[in-house]
């Protein structure tokens, strides 16, 4: 059992505990952005929020979610994700979903947004009327927050028997999609490509349609991989 940490500095003591200078380094090769990395494996990553998640009550992880958050060390922002990574909330209050979007103004990584996103997501599923939040990232200027439209949206495109609400979640992030695939970034490209991949395990009708119409403004990796589960692979 590891000990339950009081602090930022506490939980960076028990991270450090289990670093790794040359997987570190490795890291600090394959993300490419200026930040300190610890070397803490995945798994040990994910054990550690997991005993913190459950041995905290919810404003203790809150607080030290954000003081984690702060330090802009990887794996303590991963695990600051993670703490706030959970279904069922209750109350289901605004805090943990404002701190969530709090973070995303520094968003850089892939990684790290994707798992402030991961969290995000079970916050959205709870309350999809916050979906009206969402809209409002899909006109920003900083891609990293563009692309988290698609990343948070991923449970609505992998539900088998959506209910009326989140299959109008579905058509509405479509709409986005086909606005996102207009745009050569890389990044924006990749994310419609993976939720359009994911969809067509469930509603391959739907993501035939989409490229039949969209499919022309893809990128050749976007269309590839858009495809790849599709019973039948429309013409691009």
């Amino acid at each position: 059992m590891t000990t339950l940490p009081q602090s930022g500095e506490q939980a960076l003591d028990l991270l450090r505990a289990h670093g790794d200078a040359e997987r570190a380094k490795g890291l600090a090769e394959h993300h490419k952005v200026p930040r300190d990395y610890l070397g803490v494996a995945t798994g040990t990553l994910g054990d550690l929020a997991q005993e913190w998640r459950q041995g905290l009550d919810l404003p203790a992880r809150l607080a030290l979610a954000d003081d984690l958050w702060k330090t802009n060390i990887f794996e303590a922002r991963i695990v600051a994700a993670k703490l706030l990574t959970q279904a069922r909330i209750r109350p289901d209050d605004t805090a943990v979903w404002e701190m969530l979007l709090s973070w995303m103004p520094d968003f850089d990584s892939w990684a790290i947004a994707d798992q402030v996103m991961t969290a995000a997501q079970k916050r959205l599923v709870a309350d999809p009327s916050r979906i009206e939040t969402v809209a409002g990232w899909t006109t920003s200027d900083d891609h990293w927050i563009k692309r988290a439209v698609m990343i948070i949206a991923l449970p609505f495109a992998k539900q088998n028997h959506p209910s009326e609400a989140e299959l109008a979640v579905r058509v509405r992030v479509m709409g986005w999609a086909a606005d996102y695939v207009q745009d050569a970034d890389w990044t924006l490209q990749k994310s419609v490509a993976g939720w359009l991949r994911d969809l067509s395990k469930h509603d391959p009708e739907r993501v035939e349609y989409f490229l039949s119409n969209h499919a022309r403004h893809m990128k050749p990796f976007a269309r590839k991989e858009a495809v790849k589960f599709l019973p039948q692979q429309p013409a691009s």
